[in-house]
């Protein structure tokens, strides 16, 4: 059912998704999200991996999972996390990983703003919960969700973490994503101290 309901709504919006990898790598992986300049890109992406059946899940707080309202929460995809584990956030998401498989959503930037960096704790969390690192973009400019890139776990574990961040800023300046809101992101994602700017 939430596959017909998400290809419908994506229809209906005049959106489309592509993938640019194998559809398999969904089935469990941190999944980056990028450009994060409105709460639409989360609409867009949860409507996508419905269309493909795909598990989609988010750290939020377990304030929201336990509440009233939250069998709701759970059904699409919140994982609740209480304020004492939040500074063990990527042991968190290692014993996620070890009971299930999904996809869970990260956005590096950690604000809906323009920042100078990403953080670096999407990197990390897959490191410990072995899993790939996917990307997805919301192309405000095309009306596309691209979805599928894939580095390999095993990719992961055996190059500097500069590299995978320059593969990743490649990826969405490559691509020539079109944020919601262009003045919201810094595709230099790595920093005005690193060696490589964006486009070079």
């Amino acid at each position: 059912m939430k596959k017909l309901i998400g290809r419908l709504i994506l229809k209906l919006m005049g959106w489309k998704v592509v993938l640019q990898g194998d559809v398999s790598s969904l089935d469990r992986c941190i999944l980056v999200v990028a450009p994060h300049t409105h709460n639409m890109e989360y609409i867009l992406g949860n409507l996508a991996y419905w269309s493909l059946g795909k598990p989609l899940k988010i750290i939020i707080k377990d304030a929201h999972t336990k509440a009233w309202y939250g069998g709701i929460v759970r059904a699409l995809g919140g994982i609740g996390i209480d304020r004492s584990r939040k500074n063990d956030l990527i042991n968190f998401v290692a014993e996620q990983f070890a009971k299930d498989d999904f996809s869970l959503v990260i956005t590096p930037e950690g604000t809906r703003s323009w920042v100078p960096k990403w953080r670096k704790g999407f990197y990390h969390m897959a490191l410990a919960a072995k899993v790939p690192i996917v990307l997805a973009a919301g192309d405000f400019k095309r009306n596309t969700i691209f979805l599928g890139y894939t580095i390999p776990y095993e990719r992961l574990a055996s190059v500097p973490f500069t590299e995978i961040m320059r593969e990743i800023q490649d990826y969405y300046v490559k691509n020539d994503i079109g944020p919601k809101i262009p003045e919201n992101w810094n595709p230099n994602i790595m920093g005005p101290d690193s060696e490589t700017t964006a486009g070079n």
